[in-house]
């Protein structure tokens, strides 16, 4: 078959197939922008094919985050992915489709408002936003208060357990908040609401309960959380009104579904704002995220920006500007498209192999199960005995079979807790659990026969410090590896 030639100005030939250019054998800059322009298709090639080195997302078990929507949701986000969610003014529907989903959310998390009334509330880019706007409205109605009454309020104090996702960190040390953490214990992996409320005092802003622990999936008791702080309130003859913001970022979406009976949410008097991801259980892709006020009161208007720029009076409380309309757009979709009665259908079908994994992991006799039956389906499990070789090892073997396991040692003081997790997503069927169980076996028979081979070392209990150095190491190679045989 001849191979069709193009002559360019320089009288260079340019051969059309790309495997056949002189792009695939040139090393390309990796640091500098190149000097010159290359053809699309060597461009898109050379893109894919390092792409290629990725992990595969439907096997990436380490994420919350959906891998997976339908075809026709797709096409939506192809075609909005131009729209500036910003331009409100130029966009008015994609405006129309976030008020919708926040007052959608808020019914759902039964939000005291009224049929005819809207919802307090906003689209962010995901969690980590949502909770950064909480906080620093939680931190101003705080300072309000303290300047009404005369009072310092240069040093305010948040209430966590220590098992937080990073973004809370993030926000105590941007804003200048004291992070008070309850500490874990050993089978004890979520905040002790008792604990909790022995450390609020006069400068706490609010107590952070989380829907959904990142570490084991567990729910926190909001119920009890209220209970006590509503009784620590009146001993103070309600000179205190501690309020409790619910990070509900992987159950939010779950909790309604299947576990209608548990209160967490607006039921409870003193939950003034809950955050929810809708790029994990609420199916959308990467970038969305939701805060939701419990009223007005609640949001103190001087933290509400308004702008007319782009056309219109536009009131904004974001930390961002400029971003996509898509997943605004494709949350839209996935509430009218599933319904209470879908969404309810996924959410058990995610429990339900959760169970599947959770049976079968548990029948291997090698670990000890970290989660619960329930809370967010995922399956957490430590070994039994570690002295052979470590939970880092068993996953690293793992991913010859193509599976992206975690491991990862327990905040404080549970540091010397070593544990495996796998999340159970919409697309992870039970076909797929099953395979994980055999794959699974095959390694632990193979690490078994491996130590028995060599030996290995008598069991020595590790301090937390040591721990923490063997899994620093291990995640330092790791990626060593992963920068060496990819672009960076």
């Amino acid at each position: 078959m001849a191979l069709s030639r193009a002559q360019t100005n320089s009288g260079e030939s340019l051969i059309s197939s790309t495997f056949a250019s002189r792009y695939v054998r040139t090393a390309l800059p990796r640091f500098r922008i190149p000097e010159q322009s290359i053809p699309k298709d060597a461009a898109y090639q050379i893109i894919n094919d390092e792409l290629m080195l990725d992990g595969n997302p439907r096997l990436n078990l380490a994420s919350f985050v959906t891998t997976w929507m339908e075809p026709e949701c797709d096409k939506l986000i192809q075609n909005s992915v131009n729209k500036n969610y910003v331009d409100m003014d130029e966009y008015p529907v994609t405006t129309e489709f976030q008020n919708r989903c926040v007052n959608m959310i808020a019914h759902l998390f039964n939000a005291p408002i009224g049929e005819d009334e809207t919802a307090v509330g906003v689209g962010t880019v995901g969690s980590s936003e949502a909770i950064m706007l909480a906080g620093l409205a939680f931190k101003r109605k705080w300072q309000n208060k303290m300047k009404a009454e005369g009072k310092p309020h240069d040093k305010p104090n948040i209430v966590t357990g220590a098992n937080v996702q990073v973004c809370w960190e993030k926000f105590a040390r941007y804003f200048e908040v004291e992070l008070k953490e309850v500490k874990l214990r050993e089978g004890y992996y979520v905040m002790d609401p008792a604990k909790a409320v022995e450390l609020v005092d006069e400068n706490t802003i609010c107590v952070a309960a989380i829907l959904g622990s990142t570490l084991n999936g567990e729910f926190e008791d909001v119920k009890m959380l209220n209970d006590l702080l509503v009784a620590k309130n009146a001993e103070t003859g309600y000179a205190w009104d501690t309020p409790i913001h619910v990070d509900a970022a992987s159950g939010g979406f779950i909790a309604p579904f299947i576990y209608p009976e548990l209160e967490w949410d607006f039921r409870l008097p003193l939950v003034k704002s809950i955050n929810v991801s809708g790029h994990k259980y609420g199916l959308v892709y990467a970038g969305v995220g939701w805060i939701i006020w419990r009223n007005k009161e609640d949001l103190p208007d001087e933290l509400i920006f308004h702008i007319n720029y782009l056309g219109a009076d536009q009131p904004t409380f974001t930390l961002n500007f400029s971003k996509g309309s898509s997943q605004i757009i494709a949350q839209y979709y996935q509430l009218i498209r599933l319904g209470f009665e879908g969404y309810k259908d996924i959410m058990q079908n995610c429990r339900d192999n959760a169970a599947v994994l959770r049976e079968g992991v548990e029948n291997m006799g090698y670990f000890h199960l970290v989660s619960k039956d329930s809370g967010v389906p995922l399956v957490a499990f430590s070994l039994k005995d570690s002295s052979k070789y470590t939970v880092f090892e068993v996953v690293e073997s793992l991913r010859r079979f193509g599976w992206i396991v975690p491991a990862y040692t327990m905040p404080a003081d549970a540091e010397h807790i070593a544990v495996m997790r796998v999340v159970i997503r919409e697309d992870f069927s039970r076909g797929l659990a099953e395979r994980l169980i055999t794959d699974l076996k095959k390694v632990m028979l193979e690490m078994d026969a491996h130590a028995k081979k060599h030996g290995h070392h008598e069991h020595v209990k590790k301090t937390a410090h040591q721990i923490e150095k063997e899994v620093t190491t291990y995640w330092r190679t790791f990626v060593a590896r992963k920068k060496h045989s990819l672009v960076c």
